[in-house]
């Protein structure tokens, strides 16, 4: 648009006060300031809007004139509230550098004048959209200003009425736009990050357009920019190296048919929110420093006075504000790829970071206080968890392993596909330093039990370990076989033969712990048919199921069946 057309909008509450010879000039963004120095986020084009509180002498008129003249944008329009008028050495120096200037009523918002520029620039917003962007990718840059990516998405969605929201590599909702409305739900992020893995291990360049529930959407993926820059460095890298670490965009729209112009658009927007992805990263050091030294402490054999020292300096930079000392819990997580040519520890340093973040693990209010150490191919949490009262001991709070992947399996098993395994290992609870040794060997023993099943994701948690299920996972395959096969061989092959179904009433007579009444009752059998097939089952193995020890063997050997 040009800036005669500001002047038609009633609105605006605009008066010209100087360069009527240059109302002809495009404007091409807006932006707010008040900075004595704000050339550097200016991409030139812009009406630059100031309350004129940089302004402390008349001096300093000329040195702001020059700077955003020099910077090449279209017009200057300054407030009435801070001073009553625009002050007479901000006319004379507009005019000696040929810029426009305006003064803005005071009962005009800027907010008004941006809304307005940034809709009617031009008729294709996108181009306007991109240099908004673009100042705020600068502001971002450069210090905290711009607000993160749900200002970008905002504008995505005001803009060019764009729903987008910014997803993990397991699916968790990361920033959305206020505009865009609800998110998608839970199981639809999920299937959206599995896509995104899943295309990105092909190798295909994107967007990646997926279809979801009948919703179409474009998937970007967003790099951070310091793995970008040490991607570069290094030369040729494996993808799976950060795979697992990329957020992504999702677009509820088909990008297939846009113009360039808007694909590149989007691919700025990335850019963007990828600054914000390595601030995050940056906040995380601190914690993984911590949580490095506790580890080497804890593996080294450190006193337990000397761990509880550095858990003092720890526990107010990942639970701020708490009161009592916090109880610890370990979370231990391996990544394994085919080949072994790929060190898993910082893939599952950043999974974990990704997967204990969720606030419905952790609580919403310690949802991003997870410190993730590394070593090898190993990655270990500390988690720090609100102190129970005296009457508990821990045990039944914190992180469940259960829970702890029900949400991101999907994803992450396409972002693993057929050559790497993630395999988590869960802790009790522990309330002094005296415990984390023991803790972390609890962790580390659950993940070799989640190891030895069967899937691309897997946990397995403290509780596990005082069941059986702890051995079964070790007995050598050949023994598992020669051991279920001699008891249950002869029970499979009279099923086939008979349709007698003796295996399922040996389950249920062990499920009801030996009960005829109850078992016969579940099954809906008379107590006499029951006793019929028990009978059977004891002459066709040679067993007895009224002694304990045969009762234990076959429910042994249906376990590892």
């Amino acid at each position: 648009m040009r800036l005669r057309a500001l002047l038609d909008t009633d609105a605006l509450g605009l008066t010209l006060l100087g360069g009527e010879d240059e109302l002809d000039r495009t404007v091409r963004g807006v932006m707010t300031t008040d900075l004595r120095d704000p050339s550097r986020y200016l991409s030139g084009g812009e009406l630059v809007l100031t309350g004129l509180a940089w302004r402390r002498e008349p001096a300093d008129s000329e040195s702001f004139v020059r700077l955003v003249a020099g910077a090449g944008v279209a017009a200057l329009a300054a407030g009435e509230a801070e001073l009553g008028a625009v002050p007479d050495d901000l006319v004379a120096a507009c005019a000696r550098h040929r810029l426009p200037l305006f003064a803005v009523h005071e009962s005009v918002a800027f907010a008004t004048i941006t809304e307005h520029v940034v809709r009617q620039v031009s008729g294709e917003r996108a181009g306007d959209l991109a240099a908004v962007v673009d100042r705020h990718r600068r502001m971002m840059t450069s210090g905290p200003a711009g607000g993160g990516p749900d200002v970008v998405l905002d504008l995505l969605g005001s803009d060019l009425d764009l729903r987008a929201w910014v997803l993990s590599p397991a699916g968790r909702l990361i920033a959305g736009s206020k505009v865009s409305g609800p998110a998608p739900a839970p199981e639809v992020c999920a299937a959206l990050a599995a896509e995104q893995l899943t295309a990105a291990r092909t190798g295909r360049r994107g967007p990646h357009r997926v279809t979801v529930g009948g919703t179409t959407y474009s998937l970007f993926a967003v790099r951070g920019n310091s793995r970008t820059t040490a991607a570069a460095q290094g030369g040729s890298r494996d993808v799976r190296e950060t795979l697992l670490a990329d957020w992504l965009l999702a677009v509820e729209a088909d990008a297939g048919e846009w113009p360039a112009e808007r694909l590149d658009l989007l691919q700025g927007v990335t850019q963007l929110i990828a600054v914000e992805r390595d601030r995050r990263d940056a906040a995380r050091t601190v914690r993984r420093r911590l949580a490095q030294e506790v580890l080497e402490l804890v593996q080294s054999g450190a006193a337990p006075a000397e761990i509880a020292a550095r858990l003092r300096v720890a526990a107010p930079v990942l639970l701020p504000g708490l009161g009592a000392a916090p109880h610890w819990q370990i979370v231990v997580a391996r990544v394994d790829w085919a080949g072994g040519e790929i060190e898993g520890g910082p893939v599952a340093q950043a999974l974990l970071e990704e997967i204990l973040v969720d606030p419905l693990l952790t609580g919403p209010e310690h949802s991003d206080r997870i410190a993730v150490a590394h070593t090898g191919d190993e990655a270990v949490a500390l988690v720090p968890l609100p102190a129970v009262s005296s009457e508990h001991d821990g045990s039944e709070t914190g992180i469940l392993a259960e829970e702890l992947l029900a949400a991101v399996r999907e994803p992450l098993s396409a972002g693993l596909d057929d050559d790497g395994r993630l395999t988590i290992g869960v802790s009790a609870a522990v309330h002094s330093a005296e415990g984390l040794r023991g803790a972390l060997e609890e962790a580390r023993h659950a993940r070799r039990v989640a190891g030895a099943r069967a899937g691309r994701v897997c946990a397995a948690g403290h509780q596990e370990l005082a069941s059986h299920v702890l051995l079964l996972p070790f007995v050598p395959d050949d023994v598992r076989r020669a051991f279920t096969a001699r008891l249950l061989d002869p029970l499979r092959d009279y099923d086939r033969r008979h349709r007698a179904e003796l295996i399922p009433t040996l389950e249920a007579f062990l499920e009801c712990d030996g009960s005829w009444t109850r078992c016969a009752t579940r099954l809906h059998l008379h107590v006499n048919t029951l006793r019929y097939r028990v009978g059977r089952i004891e002459q066709l193995t040679g067993r007895d199921l009224s002694r304990l020890e045969d009762k234990l063997d076959f429910f042994l050997a249906l376990r590892m069946s």
